[in-house]
């Protein structure tokens, strides 16, 4: 038996504190919003609301944005940019990474092959032949889809791939300074 939507959002607010429950939301804001907005989606007090907003935006997380006489709040992007890099450099090899940019490489030339064109907006623009059936306007949908997010990614791998040294640098000289100073 499925849960209605306002049970779903009972045992989300009951397995969250309310402070969670705001970072999610903001976490995951594709626009900037305002504090009532993001109160109303976290089901939470907007005192409290604006308070933790407050704090992420003292953290870095988020930017406070002045849209008329209304402030709204959105993630810091260059911020998150750069946590995605680290990410990846964190928790994986240099050869990894270069993997899977082939992988991703390949799929994208699989991909131009079979439909016969050289980017995504191309493949979109193929959506308008009235000669395809629902099956293939499917199927083209998922792959610039997927295509989309190729380019997203092999963009992130080759970022982190250039800063894989200089992040290891600054790794190595952090363990240098730590051990220096508990010698």
């Amino acid at each position: 038996m499925s849960e209605s939507p306002q049970e779903g959002v009972q045992s989300w607010t009951e397995s969250m504190s309310a402070r969670d429950r705001i970072r999610s939301v903001a976490e995951t804001l594709r626009e900037p919003r305002s504090v009532n907005w993001i109160s109303e989606q976290a089901d939470a007090a907007w005192s409290t609301t604006n308070e933790e907003l407050q704090d992420l935006v003292d953290q870095g997380q988020l930017r406070r944005v002045e849209a008329g006489e209304t402030t709204r709040y959105q993630p810091d992007y260059t911020r998150l940019l750069f946590d995605e890099i680290r990410r990846l450099i964190e928790e994986n090899t240099r050869e990894e990474l270069r993997d899977e940019l082939a992988a991703i490489t390949e799929e994208i030339e699989a991909w131009q092959a079979t439909f016969d064109v050289e980017t995504w907006e191309e493949l979109e623009q193929s959506l308008a032949d009235g000669d395809l059936t629902s099956d293939e306007l499917r199927e083209r949908r998922d792959v610039i889809g997927f295509w989309r997010e190729n380019e997203e990614d092999r963009r992130l791998i080759k970022h982190a791939l250039e800063l894989y040294s200089d992040v290891e640098a600054a790794r190595k000289q952090t363990t240098d300074v730590v051990d220096r100073a508990t010698s």
